[in-house]
């Protein structure tokens, strides 16, 4: 697929004047991959090989992903280029969103969107969700834990307010209370950083921030980009048609090859055989210069056939991470 989309980036490191890398992580049902550290090393060789430039282009698909990560690659791309881009073709939500704020221009899709910045906690430390086989936890959004102490002291007396920080604290453990305090002002620290290293005035980027950290009221919420470009100020550019046209054919090739539209059942996979070999390809890091490096995932599925859960499937690991093509 990556020698399907080669003669689309020419055309548009043409049109862009630019140079292009392609970073997407795949939000395929189930096999969900978010932005990591480690493709930091990743995305060195391929600027390495691009070189100090006057332009680059990112073209960004992300749910999103660890917030230091987005810092750290913001920073690395725009130490590689006197101006940065980042072209959306569809999502770019949570800590993609936050990569865009250290970008001078965004070049927004009708159907791209950004998403608020508020952070969740996952640690092993979270509270476990009741009945939940697999021992997966409740992630606790930095947000909803502000929100819910600020609408305890609108209303509530000094001591009143202990008491609730307390039953707050046997519900949720007293150090991911901490990570989530930290984490609040870390983002919002990040955010006005990355801001400001193309915007001047402070007043617009609290208002950007203010709304991508707390007034949006849900990590949910999606920001198209009339509504970033009016009631923001980001720095939006609607895309030509021509280059709309390429950016469609592009997504169109990481949905296929990642499977995005898919959703990962082992029993689909199976089907009425007893094993099964996969190999799913789950995060793309791409560019002309540097070639392709894929996030796969490798594995062998098993209908086990006695035993405590008679027909339960088994999900046997083989390779996870990195491979260059």
């Amino acid at each position: 697929m990556y020698t399907e989309r080669t003669p689309l980036y020419r055309e548009i490191e043409r049109s862009r004047d630019s140079k292009v890398i392609a970073y997407v992580t795949g939000d395929r049902l189930n096999l969900e991959t978010m932005m990591r550290s480690d493709v930091l090393e990743l995305f060195v060789r391929h600027l390495d090989a691009i070189g100090t430039v006057k332009k680059i282009s990112l073209i960004l698909y992300t749910q999103g992903g660890e917030t230091l990560s987005a810092w750290s690659i913001a920073n690395l791309l725009r130490s590689f280029c006197q101006s940065l881009e980042i072209i959306i073709p569809s999502k770019c939500r949570s800590a993609g969103t936050l990569l865009s704020l250290g970008a001078d221009t965004l070049v927004m899709t009708k159907q791209a969107t950004l998403g608020p910045i508020d952070p969740s906690v996952n640690t092993h430390l979270n509270p476990a969700i009741p009945g939940d086989p697999s021992g997966k936890r409740f992630p606790v959004s930095v947000e909803d834990v502000n929100a819910f102490l600020e609408q305890a002291r609108s209303v509530l007396d000094g001591h009143s307010i202990e008491q609730v920080f307390d039953r707050l604290a046997q519900s949720v453990h007293p150090l991911v209370l901490g990570r989530a305090f930290r984490t609040r002002s870390q983002i919002r620290m990040l955010g006005k950083r990355l801001l400001s290293m193309h915007m001047q005035d402070q007043r617009a980027i609290d208002k950007i921030l203010d709304f991508l950290c707390s007034d949006s009221g849900s990590h949910d919420y999606t920001l198209n980009r009339r509504e970033a470009r009016q009631d923001l100020g980001l720095p939006i550019e609607t895309p030509s048609e021509a280059l709309y046209q390429t950016l469609i054919r592009v997504y169109g090739s990481f949905v296929t090859e990642l499977e995005l539209h898919t959703p990962f059942r082992p029993s689909a996979i199976l089907q009425d055989d007893a094993t099964g070999a996969y190999a799913f390809r789950r995060a793309i890091i791409e560019s002309l210069d540097g070639g392709a490096d894929v996030y796969v995932t490798e594995g062998t599925l098993e209908r086990q056939s006695a035993g405590v859960r008679p027909g339960s499937i088994i999900n046997r690991l083989n390779f996870e991470g990195w491979k260059h093509e």
